[in-house]
């Protein structure tokens, strides 16, 4: 018996204890703070803040407080450090869709001034070699309508039909009289003439079919450049805007549990787990996304940058404004006689212009070559650089925003990509950062639609509507797609808003609080998105009809811009001859 307990006593020194469980606080801290020291320091950190060894965690805010490596001053500190690490990720995440938009929108946008500019170039050395003195004494008529067509590209001051028909009156104006030398026009005798060429029944066409052909080649091309370049300048400042998360604390609080409080708990090189990351971005992004409206918008703006190079193109009207307008001099001339007849008839025969007999007439052969232009100058085309790159750049345009469609529902994965954010995804079984210590994540990820939010164990999330600011920004974004849309038929929304304003009738536009499914249509007017959102944040305006808007009468409207991605755009069946 003794030998039996000699060898017990022999043994019990070689049998291990019963040692801390493994819920235990110090199954689950390392012993040092010395790898938190290390790391923050290389940061900048002051050292006199991080304690040598663990403290007590009573005085933590957002970590477990338990055995801990930081000071309040240290948590503090690694929140901003953390947030600031989150809203980079995301805004470099999203660097490259800024980049595109803004650099395909200076680069459209000067493509667009330069055929403006060169179409303007070829008319002018086309006329001066075709009429001469008569072309130099009337420049100032053709740079005008030049003018006109830049303030409209660039500001839209006034509608395209507006320039084009104030300058054939003037050409009427100025060049009927040049047909007729013998007699006096006085301004009521020309007035007339204009009334009687600017009649609804077109009785009188002096310049043919010209300048209906030209009204139609310009606007519908004017517009939808125009539209095109607007909306690439919405979608670079709506995106980096949106990209400028405003982290909520809830949001600043879920972040610094996952990427901060390794620190303190003296394990800074364990990385999150990635199911963690996923929920703790979710959370924050999901309010901040564009979706569904993103898709609609790249829809519109890819669409019209085919028509821009096709049926809608840009460099073709441009050169065709040269060649209808001297087109129509031609038929004024052919047909002079016909006109003639028919303006004396109507507004009666001026009076000769007996007093200058003596003076001298023109040259017979400059009056003879008045509308013919000189030989070899109908071969004239203008001819830009960037012209024969427009297909190229729609082309690369597609190819970068198609990448870009599912940007907004990706980012999450892109933030959780980076290596300060999470483990990486092909070591999912290692162990890693759980929010308590080192471990596996147990915990369910939720979806990336706001409405799966509610179940995000990581941050309490609203999920009844996006924040004001998103909700503004998917406004513009809605905005600028109708704008493209209708542009694509060749209509200009800000004209016809104007004109249903100046009209007097009271008559508006309603603009329905649908977010998601966008079954109505949204203001073109920018002044109306901040009522639009602010209206939709308050629950109890249940009519948008009343006094309270003012002018700004709303009815309700059919959309006729919702289309499905299985059918085809809706055209106009425009006349596209004399090109």
């Amino acid at each position: 018996m003794s030998a039996l307990r000699a060898l017990l006593l022999l043994l019990l020194p070689l049998c291990p204890g019963p040692g801390p469980g493994p819920g235990s606080s110090e199954a689950k801290v390392t012993r040092s703070c010395t790898e938190t020291r290390q790391v923050l320091g290389a940061r900048g950190y002051s050292l006199s803040l991080l304690p040598p060894a663990l403290i007590s965690g009573e005085h933590l805010r957002i970590c477990p407080q338990e055995y801990t490596c930081c000071s309040s001053e240290i948590e503090e500190r690694l929140t901003w450090d953390t947030e600031a690490t989150f809203r980079g990720l995301v805004e470099e995440n999203g660097s490259f869709l800024v980049h595109t938009l803004a650099s395909r929108h200076r680069t459209f946008d000067e493509v667009f001034r330069e055929m403006l500019s060169s179409a303007e170039h070829s008319l002018a050395l086309l006329f001066h070699r075709s009429y001469g003195r008569l072309y130099s004494q009337h420049t100032p008529l053709f740079s005008g309508l030049f003018s006109r067509l830049r303030d409209y590209y660039e500001k839209s001051g006034e509608g395209l039909d507006d320039a084009l028909v104030d300058f054939w009156t003037q050409v009427l104006e100025r060049m009927f009289p040049l047909l007729h030398p013998q007699y006096i026009f006085s301004p009521e005798y020309l007035f007339c003439l204009t009334r009687l060429a600017s009649s609804a029944d077109d009785s009188l066409k002096p310049f043919g079919d010209s300048p209906r052909r030209l009204r139609l080649q310009i606007t519908r091309a004017m517009v939808a450049a125009r539209a095109f370049i607007q909306g690439l300048e919405t979608g670079r400042d709506v995106v980096s805007e949106a990209l400028k998360v405003p982290m909520s604390e809830g949001c600043r609080r879920a972040v610094m549990r996952l990427t901060g409080c390794p620190f303190c708990r003296g394990v800074p090189l364990l990385p999150p787990c990635r199911g963690f990351c996923l929920n703790v971005a979710h959370g924050c992004l999901s309010s901040q996304g564009l979706d569904p409206d993103w898709g609609a918008y790249l829809d519109g703006l890819l669409f019209l940058a085919e028509k821009i190079q096709g049926p809608f193109s840009f460099e073709l009207a441009a050169q065709a404004i040269g060649v209808k307008i001297s087109e129509g001099l031609m038929y004024l001339q052919e047909n002079s006689i016909g006109v003639s007849t028919q303006v004396f008839q109507e507004c009666g025969v001026p009076p000769k212009a007996m007093a200058r007999a003596h003076r001298a007439l023109a040259p017979i052969e400059e009056v003879g070559r008045l509308w013919t232009p000189a030989a070899g100058a109908e071969e004239e085309q203008p001819t830009t650089a960037a012209g024969n790159s427009l297909p190229r750049m729609v082309w690369e345009l597609r190819e970068r925003l198609d990448r870009a469609r599912g940007f907004w529902a990706g980012l999450p994965l892109a933030v959780c990509g980076d290596s300060r954010m999470a483990l990486d995804i092909t070591q999912e079984a290692a162990p890693c950062w759980t929010g308590t210590g080192r471990g596996r994540y147990l915990l369910p990820v939720v979806g990336e639609s706001l409405t799966k939010q509610i179940d995000n164990p990581e941050l309490d999330v609203k999920a009844s509507k996006p924040d004001l600011r998103t909700r503004m920004r998917r406004l513009q974004l809605r905005s600028a797609t109708m704008r493209m849309r209708a542009a694509a038929q060749g209509r200009d929304l800000d004209l016809e808003d104007w004109e249903e304003d100046a009209s007097g009738s009271g008559e508006g536009q309603h603009y329905a609080d649908d977010w998601m499914a966008g079954q109505r249509l949204w203001a073109p007017r920018p002044g109306l998105l901040v009522l639009l959102a602010a209206k939709e944040v308050s629950s109890s305006a249940k009519t948008r009809a009343g006094a309270g808007l003012g002018a700004h009468r709303l009815v309700s409207t059919p959309n006729p811009f919702s289309f499905s991605s299985s059918q085809p755009w809706p055209c106009l069946d425009l006349d596209n001859r004399g090109r």
